[in-house]
């Protein structure tokens, strides 16, 4: 492709609106076109690497056995009631209806309607297992879209999804796709860390995420520091280990005067103890009713761990001060201890005793609280933010904070859509059962976008070469002489004979220019034909991510600039 032919223009200035560098890369580079908020069109350089992304990950998952279909984004909004998730989807779904008034949904995800489909086809164990997968378009109203390509209301995801007749089996299709995932982001110059993660909307049991480490991340993630042990966790999953109290006898209970104590610093200050000495009400509206959530003072609430321990509720969410006051509790000095509310409690209440916990009246705080002896829990489990500094679960080691962004994501969703949508498959003995599935998602998109993330310098984009949008940026000076000019073209035409492909800047521009627009747009060889060059006989060949560049016979320029290809993608 000649520069000088090719739609798009390159910008000079930073765009104001660009949060992170592929955000403000890809615009820069002509890369994408922003329609709306979270709504981006494509343009010829971005297009191109999506392509290849998108070849790929076919490759890798007909590899491991799968089979692409094309399901519809728009869906009839009755599937989704059947699922229960109609609602509890939330305003993420876009909503509409046709002239007839009849309710339709913009996909965000395929479950549903895979499972239709499979109920219709499936009928027998010699039927399964099944892993089949498509490339499609998505919908989710984000309420802060951000990032460029990182966050956005319409993006293209490969969503697959394995029908299996048992555990066993959904073991098996979820190695396999966990292999097959390694394999992509591998061939795509990427190398993701493995985290464990919640399920979220989708549901399932097991969840993992391949999360590539960045300074820019939107997700936290937690990962221990020890050698060997590779335990990381999505911050909304991760476990970790409380540090339990030194054992003691237990005290009586009594009432301490607190004058203008409301919160735990106050609280620990004010008498002298720890943090974790102390115990910490949190109020929340579930569904409707207050509940009471209890927790050790040193430890904050995970409201996804425990949205889970509720059973993910509808709606969860902090009470508001008008709510706790109606119940008849006094915020600020609020205890389990006397009060009839529902009440969740995090398992760290187990590892101490002799608490300091709220009075229930104004003023008043209480020592010597201890569980189960002075208050019951409706709800015992694991709801704290692991954070930065806390033990590892497996090892015992110190756990560091880090960011990344997630670019695969998969479930083990067992029968959670089979059995409400009723997909069952006849066993050797005619029984019926439920077929036991599996998810596994990235964001095509997305990928593109983490891999400039992790791939670029303070002058530009430097991509993989696997997802380069052409292999060799062919740069043409003085090329209003004829020598320079015939070289360059016959360079390029040897280049594509080689089977390269060629992005060729015959623009009469200056040289600053043309190598400025190379390193922004950052394909993994550039090559210079000039006049000075090609009265000495030579190409100037320069590795993106090289500092200085090598020099080859014009003769000998194209397999010079495959040899310094091929090694660009083994950096």
């Amino acid at each position: 492709m000649r520069l000088s032919k090719s739609f798009g223009k390159t910008l000079r200035d930073t765009p104001a609106e660009a949060e992170m560098a592929s955000h403000r890369l890809m615009l820069r580079a002509g890369m994408i076109h922003q329609t709306a908020a979270g709504v981006y069109s494509y343009m010829p350089l971005a297009w191109r690497s999506i392509r290849k992304i998108a070849e790929i990950i076919r490759e890798e998952m007909d590899a491991a056995g799968g089979q692409e279909l094309h399901m519809s984004k728009l869906q009839p909004r009755e599937l989704w009631e059947r699922s229960g998730r109609f609602e509890s989807y939330g305003p993420d779904m876009m909503r509409l209806s046709d002239r007839r008034e009849r309710g339709l949904v913009l996909a965000p995800t395929h479950e549903e309607l895979l499972t239709t489909i499979v109920k219709a086809n499936v009928h027998s164990y010699r039927d399964l297992p099944a892993v089949l997968y498509q490339i499609q378009t998505k919908f989710r109203d984000e309420p802060r879209p951000r990032g460029g390509l990182i966050r956005v209301r319409e993006f293209d995801m490969k969503d697959a999804y394995s029908f299996d007749a048992d555990q066993e089996g959904l073991d098996a299709s979820y190695d396999a796709m966990s292999r097959a995932y390694r394999n992509i982001f591998a061939r795509c110059g990427l190398d993701p860390i493995v985290v464990d993660a919640d399920s979220g909307a989708i549901g399932g049991k097991d969840s993992q995420e391949f999360i590539l480490l960045a300074d820019a991340g939107e997700d936290t993630i937690i990962m221990c520091a020890a050698a060997g042990c590779e335990y990381a966790a999505n911050a909304e999953k991760a476990e970790f280990q409380k540090p339990a109290q030194p054992a003691e006898a237990p005290q009586a209970v009594e009432s301490v005067h607190t004058p203008g104590v409301k919160t735990i610093e106050e609280l620990t200050e004010f008498m002298g103890v720890p943090a974790a000495k102390t115990l910490k009400a949190v109020f929340y509206v579930v569904d409707g009713e207050l509940s009471f959530v209890v927790i050790r003072g040193d430890l904050e609430v995970n409201e996804i761990k425990l949205s889970n321990a509720l059973g993910s509720p509808s709606e969860l969410r902090l009470a508001s001060a008008r709510e706790v006051a109606a119940a008849g509790v006094v915020a600020g000095s609020a205890s389990p201890v006397g009060v009839d509310i529902r009440t969740i409690a995090d398992d760290s209440i187990t590892l101490g005793s002799n608490f300091l916990a709220g009075a229930n009246r104004d003023g008043y705080h209480l020592q010597g609280v201890n569980y189960p002896r002075d208050f019951s829990a409706d709800i015992m489990a694991d709801i704290a933010l692991a954070r930065d500094g806390c033990a590892c679960k497996r090892c015992g080691a110190t756990m560091r904070e880090g960011r990344g962004i997630e670019i695969g994501h998969v479930f083990k969703l067992g029968t959670r859509y089979s059995d409400v949508l009723d997909a069952r498959y006849l066993d050797r003995s005619g029984e019926l059962h439920p077929i036991i599935m599996g998810c596994y998602g990235i964001g095509v998109e997305r990928l593109l976008a983490a891999a400039i993330e992790r791939n670029h310098d303070e002058n530009g984009i430097i991509f993989p070469p696997p997802i380069a949008p052409y292999d060799v940026h062919l740069v043409s000076l003085n090329a209003n002489v004829d020598e320079a000019r015939d070289a360059a073209d016959g360079l390029y035409e040897a280049l594509a004979d080689a089977g390269m492909s060629v992005l060729y800047d015959d623009r009469a521009e200056s040289a600053g220019v043309k190598f400025n627009d190379a390193d922004l747009i950052g394909l993994p060889v550039r090559a210079v034909v000039s006049r000075r060059n090609v009265r000495q006989g030579i190409v100037e060949i320069k590795r993106r991510a090289d500092a200085e560049a090598q020099t080859a016979s014009l003769n000998d320029a194209a397999e010079a600039i495959r040899e310094a290809l091929l090694s660009a993608g083994s950096k």
